[in-house]
């Protein structure tokens, strides 16, 4: 009886998470197929079909497949990217307010940019190679700072918010003394931004994200153990310390690729995988269903910034925004579970 009745619970719950998917990713290509039609240049279904798939005329090519697609890819796939990787970093903390940007991984890969575009001087491919080694390397510092006989959730998030304090500092030194040509990129590129994204961004870093993600979905197996505690993951059979490392070390990709083509983008990371495990009611936090929830946040922040705002602005500067507010709530929300 009680083995129909978990089998039950397990059904409903499969059905659910499911079901929620299934209309993430109709959000998602909805709100793509919208960065493809709307703009100052509002172009009909027809038309973009025509620009894809048939002769249409060479501005309106340009306009959707040269300008428009770019952007919206990016947008679905850096938001998925984001999303899964505040999954895992909050699974293997049990902590919902551990995320990326929080951890400093974020300030990492941005100050790995920034030393290329300021005291370098450096290509996309340089700042690209210097945000995934900052972070790597951030990554591995906050890992071992955190280490006492193992790694405990609470002390990595505390490591990890005074590297990122550490890490901001340092970053706005380098911005301040840098010259003025070189600030402005940086201050720019630091704003985390899908403005003027091409292909070489877009193409390279959907690329590098599809398979980190492929990668993390097959070893995210050991995230619902290791949400039990680390005795309870080794009883069980999990290698727990080289499960956690490799599963920080794919997250920092993702976090790393992003901010390389597009910047800190901040909040996604935090916001999307709470906001996944509340509407699927999952006893842990969904790393494909987050992915999805990031893809769908980002797509979504990013039509706000561009078209319905009086002025463009910067995807990270709307993703600050809600992101702020959802972080604001999930605290008072925490502080009033407790007694």
């Amino acid at each position: 009886m009680l083995h129909r009745n978990v089998r039950g619970v397990r059904l409903r719950l499969d059905v659910r998470v499911g079901a929620v998917c299934l209309v993430l990713v109709g959000v998602c290509l909805v709100l793509g197929v919208l960065g493809l039609v709307s703009g100052e240049y509002p172009l009909s279904l027809a038309q973009v079909g025509h620009a894809l798939f048939s002769g249409a005329d060479d501005f309106t090519r340009t306009v959707v497949v040269e300008w428009r697609m770019p952007r919206a890819l990016a947008a679905i796939t850096f938001g998925a990217a984001l999303g899964a990787s505040g999954a895992v970093f909050q699974s293997l903390t049990r902590n919902p307010l551990a995320s990326p940007d929080i951890l400093g991984f974020s300030a990492g890969a941005y100050t790995g940019a920034l030393v290329v575009i300021i005291v370098l001087g450096g290509t996309y491919l340089d700042v690209a190679a210097g945000a995934l080694i900052g972070g790597v390397a951030t990554a591995a510092a906050v890992y071992l700072l955190a280490f006492t006989r193992g790694v405990r959730g609470f002390r990595l998030i505390i490591v990890g918010i005074a590297v990122s304090a550490t890490l901001g500092s340092l970053n706005t030194w380098l911005t301040l003394t840098a010259d003025l040509d070189a600030a402005l990129v940086a201050a720019v590129w630091g704003a985390g931004s899908l403005n003027g994204i091409t292909w070489q961004q877009t193409g390279a870093g959907a690329l590098l994200v599809v398979l980190l993600l492929a990668v993390t979905l097959v070893l995210c197996r050991p995230l619902r153990q290791l949400e039990l505690g680390d005795d309870a993951a080794r009883a069980l059979g999990v290698r727990v310390e080289s499960a956690r490392l490799t599963l920080m070390l794919l997250s920092v990709g993702l976090v790393a690729v992003v901010t390389a083509a597009a910047g800190p983008i901040s909040f996604v990371a935090l916001a999307a995988p709470q906001i996944a495990r509340r509407l699927t009611r999952a006893p842990g936090v969904p790393v494909p269903t987050s992915a999805l929830m990031g893809a769908a946040l980002l797509a979504a922040s990013d039509h706000v910034a561009l078209h319905v705002l009086p002025v463009m602005l910067p995807v990270g500067t709307v993703t600050v925004v809600i992101g702020g507010g959802y972080l604001i709530w999930l605290l008072v929300h925490e502080a009033r579970k407790r007694p």
